[in-house]
């Protein structure tokens, strides 16, 4: 049997992130997608020209069309959209005891296009952080949700822990934009331990849609049948590899390379 996963996202027309970019890391972590698609956007490597989120109906009905059918081993969330969306999702997702569930808090484009409504981030930490095994966000996205600066390792440790207290298993919060010159140091916690995946820092701009890449890679892996904290190091490894093999494919950022494993 291959193992599943679903999709919870909106589409980047580009390719370099939203459920584009999960399936194609799905497939090459040999694992079988499934998608709920909550917003459509217009988006190129220059920017987001458009987003529209979906009708709730339209988005439940996904939902419940893959629930009532078909088995996934483990669920990740990109792009919501609005509170409307994570409350909807939350309370279909609690009613099934989702297991293996990773939340990448998407809030803003690679480009600095917002992709969630300011009122929804509430709604996120309240109701989606307390169903998730792991969360993941970068470090502006921490910032927002647990109202501190992050600046230093310590100052991500401190929002590790309060994002922990929201209900998650494990929190993330990708190093990418720590004022760390020569290393990328993602902080992980469980709650009782932290630890630090260090890979050194790639020069150059980050590309678009590593975000959605690593988080698709920590739910491909957790449906794969491996723990979360060896989901997230393998994860981390491919990222570090699909960063350092970004594809220049337009006229803007770099895109992140999802095939690097084959």
């Amino acid at each position: 049997m291959i193992a599943t996963a679903l999709t919870i996202a909106g589409s980047d027309s580009g390719g370099g992130a939203g459920i584009e970019a999960d399936l194609k890391t799905f497939t090459t972590f040999g694992v079988y997608g499934m998608v709920v698609l909550t917003a459509v956007t217009a988006q190129n490597t220059l920017g987001v020209q458009r987003s529209y989120g979906l009708p709730l109906d339209i988005i439940e009905a996904q939902l419940v069309s893959i629930i009532s059918d078909m088995e996934f081993k483990a669920v990740k969330t990109g792009m919501l959209f609005s509170a409307q969306i994570v409350e909807l999702i939350a309370a279909k997702l609690g009613e099934i005891n989702v297991k293996n569930l990773v939340v990448d808090p998407v809030m803003v484009a690679k480009s600095g296009d917002s992709l969630l409504e300011p009122y929804a981030r509430k709604t996120l930490l309240t109701k989606l952080l307390p169903l998730a095994t792991v969360v993941t966000p970068n470090i502006p996205e921490a910032s927002q949700l647990t109202g501190m600066e992050i600046h230093t390792v310590e100052d991500a440790r401190e929002a590790a822990i309060r994002l922990h207290d929201s209900g998650t298993q494990w929190v993330v919060i990708k190093g990418g934009h720590l004022s760390n010159p020569q290393n990328a140091v993602d902080v992980v916690y469980d709650g009782h331990e932290f630890y630090e995946l260090r890979a050194p820092k790639i020069q150059g701009s980050t590309p678009h849609g590593t975000g959605c890449t690593l988080s698709a890679a920590i739910a491909a892996e957790l449906a794969n049948g491996k723990n979360p904290l060896e989901a997230i190091k393998t994860a981390k490894t491919f990222i570090t590899k699909a960063i350092r093999q970004k594809l220049n494919l337009g006229h803007g950022y770099a895109v992140t390379n999802h095939l690097v494993k084959l």
